[in-house]
């Protein structure tokens, strides 16, 4: 596992999430909280319907809670600050800035290649010149055993292939923090272990702060601390003591 020294990158206090109204009304998180760190994989699980996929939308920016904060330290940063006092730009910018989404949906642009995709997001997020934007896209697609697909547009790719587009869209601009729906679900066990291998080596090579939503058990050996959410409560859990060796050759 890489350093945690300096404490969290990453803060969820107290964080409450209702949907509905009425008697219909539901917790979606109970007073949760969480504190991730630089240089760590982080699995979150549970069943359907636990809050997972809530708690991640909450923590990256995405969706307001009810209550609670989301505190972050940025690199460099001596301080935190609560995400969710942001003015909305703000919090826009530092979501451009600082982190990395892997959607379950893909959430591909249609009109645009494999390494456009890749593409679009060095140029915007990390202010690449073409050349570079592209030559860096070409490397993340050859990574992910894509390369000779560059040319294709989603409605010509595989459900398999659209995800690995969309993890290496997510990783290319080398986020401070990485949030992952379900990154591994369209694959088949090599395409997810070489998913895995890419998601490892951003927290332990590069300090990225990683937390990824997941079902799938496989995953348990790699990562560095694994949560369970269940009706809107979280727990941390023991993972396999191989987790912070070679597994696999992971």
């Amino acid at each position: 596992m890489g350093s945690t020294i300096g404490g969290p990158s990453l803060k969820g206090v107290r964080l409450r999430k209702m949907f509905g109204d009425g008697a219909s009304q539901r917790a979606a998180l109970r007073e949760v909280s969480i504190d991730l760190f630089p240089g760590q994989l982080a699995l979150l699980m549970g069943p359907s319907g636990s809050g997972k996929s809530t708690l991640l939308a909450i923590l990256s920016g995405l969706l307001r809670p009810d209550g609670g904060q989301v505190l972050t330290r940025p690199e460099g940063a001596t301080s935190y600050l609560d995400v969710w006092s942001l003015p909305d730009r703000a919090r826009e910018d530092f979501r451009r800035r600082h982190t990395g989404f892997i959607f379950q949906g893909y959430n591909l642009f249609p009109a645009l290649t494999a390494s456009q995709q890749i593409e679009i997001v060095l140029k915007w997020g990390n202010n690449l010149a073409s050349r570079d934007a592209k030559r860096q896209a070409h490397e993340m697609l050859d990574r992910l055993g894509l390369l000779n697909q560059r040319h294709k547009k989603p409605a010509a790719m595989s459900g398999g292939e659209k995800q690995r587009v969309a993890i290496g869209r997510a990783l290319a601009k080398n986020p401070m923090f990485l949030f992952a729906d379900e990154p591994t679900s369209a694959l088949d066990w090599e395409n997810g272990q070489s998913v895995i291998r890419l998601l490892r080596d951003a927290a332990h090579g590069r300090g990225a702060t990683i937390l990824v939503v997941s079902h799938d058990q496989r995953m348990l050996p790699y990562v560095d601390v694994n949560y369970h959410l269940d009706d809107g409560r979280l727990e941390e859990q023991e993972v396999p003591l191989v987790a912070t060796g070679s597994a696999g050759g992971v």
